[in-house]
């Protein structure tokens, strides 16, 4: 059953084939026109597909068979007709009656097995009954399927043609009184094991009523149940395609509506299957912009993220960690031929780069800050002038004499600890000293003795006399954004001579400033180099 999915871009049409075995998901965030590319793929290809809207409500009024033959067939009709109707996207009249005709498909399928063994057994086919009886029912795939899949749920059919369920060996109860997901669960399982060999299968957000412990494991046995249908999935959650590195992935991010508030066309990009490229960083980018901007941290407690992703705006902001995370995986992304659409950059802190360093990672795509670390950032002169100027037209109280008190006690609070600071400083200065005396391959064949020697002293005590200077000039930018000043009190003084409770506080306000003015984002901007004008281009 191979297929042609056509989407319509603003390059002109992308084909993506599909063929029975295969599974495409389409990933994407609210409002990208997911919906609309479901229901327009749907529409295309309607005679051959089955559509499961595994995100709406669903319920059973009960477990029995509520249809005949007949009123299961003229359902059909009315069901395929209406799903591909426009307002089909959002609106569903058939939910309970969706529900019934799985009950019907899943009763019928079950029979249909029985019926078909008892005539080769009452046909003497002994060898018959041998090959029917190896294909599970479907019943039982489901109890199996459910069981894997961590829903200790088992199913079973009764008398009168009832379903009923039975929950870690309890009495059998009505499936109208499964929970949420577990009926949701059901009704997946059941649309799919009951459909023609060949069918396409849409299934919408299966994820929302099932946590993705379950329905993870549940999609993949589907997928290997049923190899001679396809799947397209639509799905927010990123990392469901990340469990079948087999299926290509659809980023859709975002549409183009014509007259009717109608989708005209789509902004998409294909990730190949099995993409050669390490799960964690395919992780990272499925659902990104084609832009993403790495930087050090994590997303419990980053300042970097929340900061870089209102300084540069056009970029997904993803923490990594370390610097060493950050370059790696910013190397990873460039160096994969399938991610040749996505554009990685970094950011790491100076911590006092020697300028060989800042070029290397420069050329990797990785940026070095002009200052310290993220901190200096925040705490900036400049940064700090305009939060203070913003907290006197609430306070009332005068900026200029919260910023000269903020700049005094934080001065004074840096004074105990110039040395400490001040040998922290000169940490990669030693290491780069260290490494530019390795020796060659050749020296170290040839036998030659190496002699790193280090006089450290000195250095600390330059530095020390640096930070002094720096001291006597009452020079607070550049001691912010020279040393670590972050291991001592002085921003915590800063925040509290500028009318903060804390930190927290003060860093939140710095955050507000960059989403209400743009002059002080196109200042954090400069801070960055060619940075920007790189993200830009």
């Amino acid at each position: 059953m191979p297929i042609t999915i056509t989407i319509p871009t603003g390059a002109g049409p992308l084909t993506v084939p599909l063929d029975n075995g295969q599974c495409l998901y389409v990933v994407g965030a609210n409002g990208t026109g997911k919906s609309s590319l479901m229901h327009v793929i749907y529409t295309a290809n309607s005679k051959m597909s089955r559509r499961i809207t595994a995100h709406r409500q669903t319920w059973f009024s009960s477990g029995s068979l509520a249809l005949t033959g007949e009123q299961k067939k003229q359902m059909d009709v009315n069901i395929k007709t209406k799903d591909q109707q426009a307002d089909a996207r959002w609106k569903d009249d058939f939910s309970a009656q969706r529900a019934n005709m799985a009950i019907y498909d899943l009763i019928d399928a079950q029979n249909v097995r029985a019926r078909r063994i008892a005539d080769a057994a009452d046909a003497d086919d002994d060898a018959l009954v041998k090959v029917l009886k190896k294909k599970p029912s479907p019943i039982k795939s489901i109890n199996e399927m459910m069981k894997l899949s961590g829903l200790p749920i088992v199913i079973s059919v009764r008398e009168n043609e009832e379903l009923v369920a039975s929950k870690s060996g309890s009495e059998p109860y009505s499936i109208a009184e499964l929970s949420d997901g577990e009926r949701n669960a059901l009704l997946v399982a059941a649309n799919v094991l009951t459909v023609a060999p060949g069918t396409l299968l849409l299934i919408d957000e299966p994820e929302r009523h099932l946590h993705r412990s379950i329905i993870s494991p549940l999609l993949t046995l589907l997928f290997k149940r049923r190899v001679d249908c396809a799947f397209i999935v639509s799905t927010h959650d990123v990392s469901l395609p990340l469990d079948n590195p087999s299926a290509r992935t659809l980023l859709v991010r975002g549409c183009t509506y014509g007259p009717n508030q109608k989708v005209t066309r789509w902004d998409v990009d294909v990730v190949p299957a099995n993409a050669a490229i390490d799960d964690g960083i395919k992780k990272d980018i499925l659902g990104s912009r084609r832009k993403v901007l790495f930087v050090e941290g994590d997303d419990k407690k980053s300042l970097d993220k929340p900061l870089y992703s209102l300084v540069f705006p056009e970029a997904s902001v993803i923490p990594k960690g370390g610097c060493a995370e950050v370059e790696a995986v910013v190397k990873g992304i460039a160096d994969a031929q399938d991610l040749n659409w996505v554009r990685p950059f970094g950011i790491v802190d100076n911590d006092r780069r020697l300028p060989a360093e800042i070029e290397r990672l420069r050329a990797r795509g990785v940026y070095a800050t002009d200052v310290h670390s993220v901190e200096s950032i925040y705490y900036h002169p400049e940064i700090q002038q305009r939060v203070a100027n913003r907290q006197e037209g609430v306070t009332g109280q005068n900026a200029l004499e919260r910023i000269a008190e903020a700049k005094r006690v934080a001065l004074q609070s840096v004074v105990p600890h110039a040395r400490r600071l001040s040998a922290r400083a000169i940490e990669k200065t030693v290491v780069a000293i260290i490494q530019g005396q390795t020796p060659t391959q050749a020296q170290i064949a040839e036998g030659r003795p190496v002699n790193i020697a280090i006089d450290v002293a000195a250095l600390v005590a330059a530095e020390v006399g640096e930070f002094q200077a720096l001291l006597a000039a009452e020079n607070l930018e550049k001691i912010v954004s020279r040393y670590s000043v972050r291991d001592t009190p002085a921003l915590d003084l800063i925040a509290n001579r500028l009318g903060f409770q804390d930190r927290e506080q003060y860093e939140q306000a710095v955050r507000k400033l960059l989403m209400d003015e743009v002059a002080a984002v196109t200042f954090v901007r400069g801070l960055f180099g060619p940075l920007a004008a790189d993200i830009a281009a």
